[in-house]
Formats: C-alpha cells, sequence, structure tokens
C-alpha cells in the first residue's frame, strides 16, 4: 500500500514539474516581438556632434553608438548647397561591420572630421546614408 502511495505522489509531482516547464518556455511569437520592437527602435542612428570654428575651419568631433566596440567608424564633412541657395555642412559617418569575434555589448564611438566653410552654418548628419538624429554637446 506504502508503494501506491509513493508512486501517486512522484506522478504527480512529475505532473507539475512538466505544466510549470510548459508554461514558463518562451513561445517563438514572443521573441519575435521583442525583435520587431528592438529594429523599430534603432532604426534612426543618434549622434552627438560638437563644432569647433576657428580661422574658417570647423573642426566637427563627435560619438555614435555601435553594436560593439570593433565596429569601425568613419566620418566626412562636406558643404552642400551653392551661393544662391542655403548651404549647411554635410556629416557622413560610415559604420563598418566589425569583422572578427566582439563582445556584442553596446559602445559609443568617438569620430573627427573638418572643413573649411562659412561660420554659423547648420549641420546635418547621415549614417551609412541614412538621416540621423543630432543632439549637440
Amino acid at each position: 500500500m506504502n508503494h501506491m502511495r509513493l508512486w501517486a505522489s512522484a506522478a504527480i509531482i512529475a505532473i507539475i514539474i512538466l505544466v510549470t516547464f510548459a508554461i514558463s518556455v518562451p513561445r517563438t511569437r514572443d521573441i519575435e516581438v521583442k525583435l520587431s520592437l528592438l529594429v523599430a527602435t534603432t532604426s534612426v542612428p543618434s549622434v552627438i556632434l560638437r563644432d569647433a570654428f576657428k580661422k574658417g575651419v570647423h573642426t566637427i568631433s563627435g560619438s555614435i553608438e555601435a553594436l560593439n566596440a570593433c565596429t569601425s567608424v568613419s566620418a566626412s564633412a562636406t558643404l552642400v548647397g551653392n551661393a544662391s541657395s542655403t548651404q549647411n555642412i554635410l556629416v557622413a559617418i560610415s559604420m563598418e561591420p566589425d569583422s572578427g569575434v566582439c563582445l556584442q555589448v553596446p559602445a559609443r564611438i568617438s569620430f573627427q572630421a573638418t572643413i573649411s566653410a562659412p561660420v554659423n552654418l547648420p549641420i546635418t548628419a547621415t549614417v551609412n546614408d541614412a538621416a540621423a538624429n543630432i543632439t549637440s554637446s
């Protein structure tokens, strides 16, 4: 009689463990929702820019958040527009994905570009040819 109680208790415990496991395992549809939210929030890159003007030369330095510290970032500045239209400075930032094994932790990477241009021109930025949100510091 004691063996029957032991087997019944073991069966009840096993059923409870299996049900708890089935409830706690994430579903693939839950993961897809999280990934789509991540893609939607990271589609517009954010760039921090600082402009120093001295003797007709703008030195534009800044930083951008990359996926990891191994990402290569370069920047170039060009004058957009002509003398009859509104001119501005375009900072084109290029982010190359890392080619090796790197810890996948977001990192802020710095860059710098210089250009000869008139004072007080507005500055725009692109990251891999996509418009970026600019924050001045």
